[in-house]
């Protein structure tokens, strides 16, 4: 079971667009063949006869793209904790491979479970809300995705070992994002990427660290439908976000 890797030397040899950086200062790359054993054939797929796969936001066709497209294909049939059995779709992320900004949350809902995209419900359309109203991205400008790939029955808090379980596929899809910037939505997904027990209200208001990007924490879009007052500290940390993106933008 895996992926096989080639060089962007390779790569480019077969048409793949292969833009200017060095081969030497680049990650072997993926190419989107199934090398599993016939017997167990791959049954969710993200690519289908080529079609471009409904989370991704922007053309299949660059280095990060295929490497995306490739991670999910090799991790969508996740069997590693129970979740796995009870989930109707792994839900991977959805959005731009080339986002400066990545969005994080804590774990598919019933809506997410059922459309295999997270942020789909009316969290996730308060989302979209929030992220536009900067009038500095699109949704589809940005990545958006989960601690959890799978729905916690209930829509229950994620376990600490289901978070250990699918922190490695975080942390890879941030490695192959590179992000500038990074939102923790909501305690459970600031405390997976800080590894800390500190609430939300303890964390805002300042930059945390995630390996060299900045970090902010604010709170989840589901937390603002029960409790309008966070509207306003969520403001409040979109425009933080905005203002140390035009600067980094600016160096």
């Amino acid at each position: 079971m895996g992926i096989r890797y080639v060089s962007a030397a390779t790569l480019a040899e077969t048409g793949a667009p292969v833009d200017a950086v060095p081969e030497k200062s680049r990650p072997p790359l993926p190419v989107l063949e199934d090398v599993r054993p016939a017997s167990k054939p791959l049954v969710s797929s993200p690519i289908v006869d080529g079609a471009k796969p409904q989370w991704l936001t922007a053309s299949p066709d660059t280095l990060r793209a295929m490497e995306l497209l490739a991670f999910d294909r090799d991790i969508c049939e996740c069997q590693n904790c129970p979740l796995g059995k009870t989930r109707k779709n792994f839900v991977f992320g959805t959005g731009n491979p080339e986002a400066e900004i990545l969005f994080v949350g804590e774990a598919p809902g019933a809506d997410e479970d059922a459309q295999g995209l997270p942020f789909v419900g009316r969290a996730g359309q308060l989302l979209t809300k929030i992220i536009e109203s900067t009038k500095t991205w699109k949704r589809g400008d940005v990545f958006i995705c989960n601690v959890l790939k799978c729905r916690p029955p209930g829509n229950r808090t994620p376990l600490p070992e289901e978070v250990e379980q699918c922190r490695p596929y975080l942390e890879e899809q941030i490695n192959i994002i590179k992000p500038k910037l990074i939102m923790a939505l909501g305690a459970s997904a600031a405390q997976a990427l800080l590894k800390t027990k500190d609430s939300v209200g303890k964390l805002r208001n300042k930059w945390h660290d995630y390996a060299g990007i900045p970090l902010r924490v604010t709170y989840h879009p589901a937390a603002l439908l029960r409790f309008d007052g966070y509207k306003k500290d969520v403001w409040e940390d979109m425009k933080e976000l905005t203002a140390k993106y035009t600067d980094l933008k600016g160096k």
